[in-house]
């Protein structure tokens, strides 16, 4: 009887995975042609991958997303067929998110996920306005499902299964700065630009690696850990990017600070003037040759007539301008009307794939002010009260960590990496970026965040950080009062 009920149960699933094939099949025999080229046969291998990955959603398709979405800013030799992908990827994921959190019956959306949804009528007003309207709501289609998928598949990817979620970032934060230092030491510039690179280690690997350092419970892990570390300051350096920089100190000090961990904040700047101090005996002449190469490009980046932001002021002053043209609703969501030369363009894109070429758009060297001229000061309310979201989530937390010293929950990573992210957005237009893959990082992590803050629901490892007196060795999953 049981066999007969599992032969039931599966048979549906055998046949529509067997129609596909047969289909497939006689496509070949029929049109062998069909299937030499090159894109074809790359679009029927993404679709089997985006399918396999569907079978397994829980587990696969969060990874899948952000792969696609590096692969799609990397320098490699199929990057254009990445940037097309990923929106196949990106629309499949949040479409079949919102189905199974819908049939599950899951968490219910709070008022974080309406703000975020409340952006999207706010970018189509402007988008309608934009000289390149076309472009204007594709991008608003891209920043729908970004936040369609973030609030459901995101989550479904996290719910019931938190620890292995979440040393799954940490494995992949540990691979990743692995696998850039031999990249980068083989002369293969991976994250195709300095800035990207600086933004990858800054923002959301180093917050991740500190977390992990402050966690491990072997000498193995402390070490290799300890290392990455190390690693991402060197990787910092090469790519001589401030805003990285800047965001990693930020998101580390912040991190010892609030637990308590002073101690370790000393240990590694007397490290580090270790270092200094070594290469400076060893070899004086490299020594201040590397340091006043590093003073020059660091902070006036070769520019030092014009101050320490002389590299932002034209793109700042452009942006201000911009938006005295178009103070209500802005020049449209992820369109600019000024060129880099500061003059009026209209539908300058042409669309190839499903990308956006360059021509509508322009480097604005601050995050908020690219918002502000996109959407104008109304359409940027609801932006407005998404951000004060976030960072009253990061200053919970913080102040959550302050009071228990207690390194050992899945909010401390996640809250420094927004918390580096928000400052690193200062300096570079990347928030709100859909297609960048921090930019997707950066919300998933937001809306997960969401749902592991301290007050509702407490997610920790099973051993408590010994930095605190009162620290207790809690339950895993164990709720914390509000209080």
């Amino acid at each position: 009887m049981k066999s007969d009920l599992s032969i039931k149960a599966v048979a549906p699933m055998l046949l529509w995975g067997l129609l596909p094939l047969l289909g497939l099949l006689l496509l070949l025999y029929l049109r062998p042609a069909f299937f030499r080229d090159p894109l074809i046969l790359g679009s029927l291998i993404l679709i089997e991958i985006v399918l396999a990955s569907l079978w397994h959603y829980e587990k696969l398709y969060f990874p899948l997303t952000m792969v696609t979405f590096v692969l799609a800013g990397a320098d490699i030799s199929f990057e254009g067929a990445a940037l097309t992908a990923r929106w196949l990827v990106l629309g499949v994921g949040a479409l079949a998110g919102a189905a199974i959190w819908i049939r599950g019956e899951r968490h219910s959306l709070n008022a974080f996920h309406l703000a975020a949804f409340l952006c999207v009528p706010a970018a189509t007003v402007s988008a309608i306005e934009s000289n390149d309207p076309k472009t204007a709501l594709l991008k608003v289609a891209s920043l729908f499902l970004l936040f369609l998928y973030c609030s459901t598949g995101v989550r479904i990817a996290i719910s019931g299964r938190e620890t292995n979620f979440m040393q799954g970032l940490l494995l992949g934060c540990e691979i990743t700065v692995f696998g850039t230092g031999l990249l980068y030491a083989a002369g293969w510039a991976f994250w195709y630009n300095p800035n990207s690179l600086g933004a990858v280690i800054g923002v959301a690997v180093t917050p991740f690696l500190l977390w992990g350092f402050l966690i491990s419970e072997t000498r193995a892990e402390k070490y290799r850990r300890g290392f990455g570390l190390l690693m991402c300051l060197i990787l910092l350096f090469v790519s001589v990017s401030r805003a990285s920089i800047l965001a990693a100190l930020v998101s580390s000090i912040a991190l010892c600070i609030c637990l308590r961990r002073q101690r370790l904040l000393i240990e590694g700047t007397f490290l580090i003037v270790l270092i200094l101090a070594v290469a400076a005996v060893v070899a004086p002449t490299h020594f201040e040759q590397f340091s006043m190469n590093i003073s020059n490009d660091l902070f006036y980046k070769g520019k030092k007539e014009k101050g320490m932001f002389g590299s932002r002021q034209g793109p700042w002053q452009e942006t201000v301008t911009s938006l005295k043209q178009h103070p209500w609703f802005g020049t449209g969501f992820g369109t600019s009307s000024l060129s880099a030369k500061g003059q009026q363009v209209a539908s300058l894109s042409v669309l190839e794939g499903v990308y956006t070429k360059d021509g509508t758009n322009r480097e604005h060297g601050n995050s908020y002010l690219a918002l502000a001229e996109y959407l104008g000061f109304l359409g940027m309310i609801p932006f407005t009260f998404l951000i004060f979201l976030v960072v009253r989530m990061v200053i919970n937390v913080c102040l959550w960590m302050r009071r228990t010293s207690n390194a050992r929950h899945y909010a401390v990573p996640l809250s420094m990496l927004l918390l580096g992210g928000l400052v690193h957005a200062f300096f570079e237009d990347w928030l709100l970026a859909v297609g960048y893959y921090l930019c997707m990082f950066f919300w998933a992590c937001a809306f997960l965040l969401d749902d592991v803050m301290p007050e509702r629901r407490a997610l920790r490892f099973a051993a408590a950080s010994p930095a605190h007196p009162r620290a207790t060795s809690p339950v895993a999953a164990e709720t914390i009062p509000s209080t």
